[in-house]
């Protein structure tokens, strides 16, 4: 898919109907029963969850297990077969805090846009789609960068960037959106280590602003140490809650069957999948 093209999706997908107000009162997403049925088959049945004001939840599972449908389908990308998405009390149509960065892979790169560009689409929600941005819309755009340290990067092509400059990218697009709840897909595959470390530091700012984050990942060991709660799927919700709760042995075997092993170390159990990190869901 194009930048564009993605762009375009999540654009529709806000100015549907007329902006809704928060309820200050309700959770900042609500998932209710939701099922996606494709002609392949399941992706997901009867997944049901609450994600509270600025919570950093990780979703992790085999790979197939529906992690990628799941953040589509709240950031309005598909529509579920059945079940019902709330963001603060209301329909997720016509809400533009949502912002939603997709696998890396299912961007193409070579699209002719520079680092500013991608940051600026952030604010389309609010100026609308062939509206020319204003100074205003140009300094939070370039605080943004700032944020993600990308400031002087802001003309480069994007297909010039290194992985964690592009996911650092989209998070400033992100910021410029002034998002309140960030769907991330697999940020951290194929990044080094220390493109990873500079990526959890920005999420640690996000966290200081409330910014809520949903990610999907495959390191277990990172998702029981670096976020708030666990949610562990496979097509259904296997557990959710802290992670050393949702990840027992039992919980995990149910998601990962025979491609989970456990093996003793001197603080308990250590869980080894042979799931690959690349290519994550078939959908």
């Amino acid at each position: 898919m194009t930048l564009f093209n993605e762009f375009q999706k999540t654009f529709r997908h806000f100015h549907r109907q007329q902006r809704h107000t928060h309820d200050a009162n309700a959770p900042i997403l609500r998932a209710s029963h939701l099922s996606m049925r494709y002609e392949s088959g399941v992706a997901l049945e009867d997944v049901s969850f609450a994600l509270n004001e600025g919570e950093r939840l990780a979703v992790v599972g085999p790979n197939g297990a529906g992690k990628s449908t799941l953040l589509k389908i709240i950031a309005g990308v598909q529509t579920p077969t059945s079940g019902e998405i709330q963001i603060y009390g209301h329909q997720p149509d016509g809400h533009i805090c949502i912002a939603y960065v997709p696998q890396r892979t299912q961007v193409d790169w070579s699209f002719p846009v520079t680092v500013a560009d991608v940051a600026m689409m952030g604010r389309v929600g609010t100026l609308g789609l062939f509206r020319n941005p204003k100074a205003r819309d140009w300094e939070i755009v370039y605080q943004a960068l700032e944020v993600v340290k990308m400031a002087d990067l802001a003309k480069r092509q994007i297909n010039q960037l290194s992985g964690g400059q592009q996911q650092r990218m989209f998070i400033a697009r992100a910021l410029a959106q002034e998002a309140e709840l960030m769907l991330m897909d697999e940020p951290m595959t194929g990044l080094d280590m220390t493109s990873q470390e500079e990526l959890f530091g920005i999420l640690d700012t996000l966290h200081e602003r409330k910014v809520t984050v949903l990610l999907s990942l495959h390191d277990l060991k990172t998702a029981s140490e670096r976020f708030d709660r666990v949610m562990l799927l496979n097509k259904r919700l296997i557990a959710i809650g802290l992670a050393e709760d949702a990840l027992n042995p039992e919980h995990l075997l149910a998601a990962y069957g025979g491609s989970l092993q456990f093996l003793p170390t001197e603080t308990g159990m250590l869980a080894l999948g042979d799931t690959c990190c690349h290519g994550e869901d078939l959908h």
